[in-house]
């Protein structure tokens, strides 16, 4: 169902019916690892997949450090100029 490198890859999934009443597949809640990593300023323009790009050279891997911060919205990180998150060294 989803790509090798994809965080969702081996998250389980559940069967259960919409307000419709449609079968469909969901999936379960997924544990956030404990990550240590780097602090590092946001800067103007931003963007993860970017940021992923420079440190991992794998712009798909950008949800490594979506995950090593709390915030639900991962777009959110980068929102806001001057603030700190954390990321991964992976």
């Amino acid at each position: 169902m989803f790509l090798k490198n994809s965080r969702y890859n081996s998250t389980p999934t559940i069967t259960t019916r919409d307000a419709n009443g449609r079968e469909v597949q969901a999936l379960t809640l997924r544990k956030l690892p404990i990550t240590s990593g780097e602090q590092t300023q946001i800067h103007d323009h931003d963007q993860l997949d970017v940021m992923s790009q420079r440190r991992y050279r794998d712009g798909t891997r950008f949800w490594h450090i979506a995950d090593a911060n709390s915030d639900l919205e991962a777009n959110n990180l980068v929102a806001t100029s001057g603030r700190y998150i954390n990321v991964p060294v992976k």
